[in-house]
This record gives structure tokens, sequence and C-alpha cells, in this order.
């Protein structure tokens, strides 16, 4: 089935003027800042973020313009993020592609970044609506205080699952939150409506970002990073959480305390792997990426009444749970 085809029915000719007024923003007429900015827009992806934010504001009334320049505003300051990321994590690359502070160096990479985060403003200040800048404010806020969250639980010695949540809903799950939530406030739902929109993106955040994990622990070239990576980072997830609380064992435990120390190898990262998958890491992952799919589930039951727009964000969930990168 193609959830992606479903997903854009809905929202087909909106998507398109999305990209045309994205693609605007990520545009210069001066030398390194248009190469570099066009090397951004070449990444493109599947716009899963923008395409929530369309299908939320057709939920609760109609696309507008101000859905629109927030959708780019909230496109740009993840993009920004993002690159800012590559600098602090020392990425190469991003989405297959050199990243760009691989491309460039890390100067040009946090200067171009600063760029585009003043672009994701202006945009969201054409929205004329201050609840939806303050929305957009405060998930860069969060975003950050993700990034070091994550960086001082390198050093944590707890192997903890709360931690683990917290961080991912301070990250990917606070993108997802701000998309539907800023969805429906520009179709002007009201309040109740808002909170339970931020709801359901939180868990749709939650179970994208635990589907990402899972990818790290099999080999693959289509997903765009190296098994493994995640620990080679200093970074445990889910899995081998899991498996490490469930299924103690100092020999283990040794292991993950290298990944915190970023002192583990491949070899011994092998090993970890394999223990998290034999004692039911990965099992354990997919329940619980199952039980956010069935809340979210349940929000469309419950708040979504058209055909086509339930259809669509139906697959919306499927694809996340059912997506091979």
């Amino acid at each position: 089935m193609d959830y992606l085809e479903l997903i854009k029915r809905p929202i087909e000719h909106d998507l398109l003027d999305f990209i045309e007024l994205f693609n605007q923003s990520l545009t210069h007429e001066d030398g390194l800042l248009s190469q570099a900015l066009s090397h951004i827009r070449q990444r493109g992806g599947k716009r899963m973020r923008p395409m929530l934010i369309l299908l939320m504001a057709k939920n609760y009334g109609e696309v507008s313009t101000v859905t629109q320049h927030a959708a780019v505003g909230l496109e740009l300051l993840h993009t920004a993020s993002l690159v800012h990321d590559d600098v602090v994590d020392e990425s190469t690359e991003r989405r297959g592609q050199a990243s760009v502070n691989a491309t460039y160096d890390n100067k040009v990479a946090v200067l171009v970044g600063d760029y585009i985060l003043s672009t994701a403003l202006l945009h969201v200040s054409k929205t004329g609506n201050q609840r939806i800048v303050e929305y957009l404010a405060e998930l860069g806020r969060t975003l950050a205080a993700g990034e070091i969250l994550q960086l001082t639980n390198i050093q944590n010695q707890e192997i903890s699952e709360d931690v683990y949540y917290q961080i991912i809903k301070n990250k990917t799950a606070a993108l997802f939150e701000a998309c539907a939530s800023i969805g429906a406030l520009s179709a002007g739902a009201g309040e109740a409506d808002v909170k339970r929109a931020a709801q359901f993106g939180q868990d749709l955040g939650i179970m994208f970002q635990i589907r990402d994990d899972i990818f790290d622990y099999y080999d693959s070239t289509e997903i765009g990073k190296p098994t493994g990576n995640d620990m080679t980072e200093g970074k445990l997830t889910l899995p081998v959480i899991y498996a490490l609380n469930s299924h103690p064992s100092e020999p283990m435990l040794n292991l993950a305390r290298k990944v915190k120390a970023g002192t583990i190898n491949p070899d011994e990262i092998a090993v970890l792997v394999e223990f998290t998958k034999e004692k039911g890491g990965i099992a354990y992952a997919e329940r619980r990426m199952k039980d956010f799919r069935s809340k979210c589930q349940l929000f469309i039951d419950e708040n979504v009444t058209d055909a086509d727009i339930r259809q669509a964000l139906t697959a919306y969930v499927d694809f996340i749970i059912e997506r091979s990168k």
C-alpha cells in the first residue's frame, strides 16, 4: 500500500504551495550562502511534518496563508536545528548526503543555521497569530533543552526508561506535537481541540523515534546511518535500556557504561546489540510503539470526521510504523 499517496491526497495542492514557499525561503543571491542553502534544499525529504500541519488544519477548518507561513516557519526551525545538531554531533552525513559542516566547515554551518532560524522567525511573524509565534519560540527552546539533556545524560550512569522518554519528548515528539497544534491553531480550533491535537502529535513523535531507534539494531544501506551509530555517539535507546533493566548482566552493564564514556569499540557494540535482541529489547520497543499507535487511532476515531482526512491520518500512523527508513 502506498501510504504517502494516501497521506497527500487531501492536501496535494496545499503541499505543492508549501514546497514552493519553503524553497523560496531557502534561496539567496550571495555566493557561499546561496550554495549552502541550495545544498540543504536538495535534501527535500518526505515532508512528514509539514504534511501533518496541513492535515490538521484541514481537519479543523481550511489551509490558509497563516497555515502555510506557520508550516514553513516550523520546517525552517527544524532544518536549522538539524544543521546545528550535525555540528554538535560532528556528523558528516544527513539523509544520505554530506552534511553542511562536512561540505563547508563548522563556522559556515553555524552561520547558515542561524540564517535559517531567522528566516523561520520571519515566516512565523507573517502569520500575525501571537499564539503560533509563541508556540514556535517555545519549540526552539524545547529542542535546545532536549539536546542539552541528551548530552548531560551521556554522563549519567543511570540507565532509565523515564529519562529516555523525557529526551525524546523534548526532541522528536516536540516537533510533531507542535505540528499538530499549530495546524489546529491556524484553522481557528478551540483550546480543547488544540490540546487533543498536541497529545496526538506527541504520541506520533514518540512512535516515530522508537521506530528510528529500532533501525539502529539492523544492517541496512537504506536507513542512512550505520548500525550501532547511536551507541557510537554515546546514546542508549529503548531496546537496550529494556534489555539491561529486565535482564541485569554486569558484563553488559559494563559495555553500556563504555557506550556512555565513548570508549566502546565496534566489536563490543555488536555484542551489546546481540544481547538486546536475545533479551527481547526489539520486541518490547515494538510493543510500546503499538501502544502509542492505539492512542493515535483513538484520537482519529474521536476527532476526525472527514473520510479523506481520516484515511490520510490513519495512513500517516501506519507509515510511521511500517516505514523501512
